[in-house]
């Protein structure tokens, strides 16, 4: 039985194996973990779909994998169904089909792609996905030269596929029809080496990041460079709701509940978020669409010693204070031992980052794209004032509404009622 990577979920297409749970000669039951793989931040296993032997193991710790693409044979299997991963305690998903690296020729080119070049002011490469990054790499091809159609004109498998059938219908078209004759695919190119020997100063110490610390700062990259940012800075007095915290925070805690000021605020940022719908959005560049979410699902910034995850509190507007300070703690557990699923860590429409914490007071959070906002809370110099920093994208959000939406986030705050707290 052949078993094959399963779909991962919306916006992810690869993963990276974490580990390897059995090797080859091993017996394994149903549902079984072979492997482990780490993806947008979770960490998933991998079960087996039936019980048998394993026959062999095509991956190995630290390889890139993507859906479809076989991991492991087994002897004395039934079905030949691939498996499901399991996400822990998120929902599992459904497998896909095998895809192709490279579709077969199309008629027509992608519209400008005899002449498509990516220019970045900075210098950073296009926005594109490890596996896509990877399978370029491995065909030699410059993805400066492939239009996106993604979010943020982000490149998609799609994208390399109609690229190299465009150059495979050109190259084998007679002279006059073919538009990239004189075009020359270039090797993919990533970041240069840094060219210094840092030695010639000292000792130094060189290690290798983590997969996660990759993709957190491929995410912040692509952020950064597709979206302009814009950081309003403004303060709200919480004297009101710590003195709610105050009376209340002993009864919550006797239902095993933290009653904090980011719980009070996940209620605030819903009536700021109903009152400016376009801050519940998302733009696609592409199609020039602004897709605007009907529910609130929040995502709250948690760091860890493995990176900062970002796991998303589901319909905030429909739960109690209360609810939200038990699934808070509960998530923030599951992030800093690893346990988060898949589908805790998408959905998000809004985010949430609290530095106050760690006594910072104003700083400059980066949206969590497709979102087009994130609010950040910081550190007061007393226990009365809360430091604000709302980082919104400026295609979809103007000057003016950005100070009308911390305006409105502050006045909820500030009178927040004592009903929605009371259990």
């Amino acid at each position: 039985m052949d078993i094959k990577l399963p779909f991962l979920g919306d916006g992810i297409d690869s993963a990276t194996v974490l580990s390897l749970l059995l090797s080859p000669g091993d017996t394994v039951e149903k549902d079984q973990s072979i492997m482990e793989l780490e993806t947008d931040k979770a960490v998933a296993p991998v079960p087996s779909p039936a019980a048998g032997k394993i026959a062999d193991i095509k991956v190995k710790a630290g390889d890139i994998v993507s859906t479809g693409m076989l991991v492991a044979t087994l002897e004395g299997g039934g079905s030949k169904s691939s498996p499901k991963v399991d996400t822990k305690e998120s929902s599992p998903v459904d497998s896909a089909p095998i895809q192709s690296a490279v579709a077969a020729p199309v008629s027509q080119a992608p519209q400008g792609a005899a002449n498509y070049q990516f220019v970045s002011p900075s210098g950073q490469a296009p926005p594109a996905s490890p596996s896509v990054r990877k399978m370029a790499l491995d065909l030699g091809l410059d993805l400066a030269r492939v239009q996106g159609t993604g979010n943020g004109t982000r490149i998609t498998l799609d994208d390399v596929r109609g690229y190299m059938s465009f150059l495979q219908t050109s190259a084998f078209s007679s002279p006059a029809q073919s538009v990239g004759q004189s075009m020359q695919v270039e090797q993919a190119k990533g970041p240069k080496p840094l060219d210094i020997d840092f030695t010639k100063w000292g000792s130094v110490t060189v290690e290798k990041v983590s997969s996660m610390r990759k993709k957190i700062s491929e995410k912040m990259t692509e952020a950064w460079q597709t979206v302009p940012h814009v950081t309003q800075q403004d303060e709200a007095n919480i004297e009101h709701a710590m003195a709610l915290r105050k009376k209340y925070k002993a009864k919550y805690e006797k239902k095993n509940a933290g009653l904090t000021i980011t719980g009070i605020s996940l209620k605030a940022i819903v009536t700021a978020l109903k009152a400016f719908p376009n801050f519940n959005s998302s733009f696609d560049a592409a199609t020039g669409n602004l897709i605007t979410k009907n529910y609130y699902n929040i995502g709250v910034a948690v760091d860890t010693e493995y990176g900062l995850i970002v796991p998303v509190i589901k319909d905030v507007d429909k739960k109690s204070v209360f609810q939200l300070s038990v699934e808070l703690g509960e998530i923030a557990q599951k992030a800093r031992d690893r346990k988060l699923g898949i589908n805790d860590l998408q959905g998000g429409t809004f985010t949430l980052s609290n530095l106050g914490g760690l006594g910072v007071s104003y700083f400059t959070p980066i949206i969590n794209t497709p979102e087009v906002a994130i609010l950040g809370m910081g550190r007061g110099k007393d226990a009365t004032s809360l430091p604000l920093c709302l980082s919104y994208d400026h295609r979809v959000i103007d000057g003016a509404d950005g100070a009308r939406f911390i305006k409105t986030f502050i006045q909820a705050l500030e009178s927040f009622p004592e009903r929605d707290i009371k259990i």
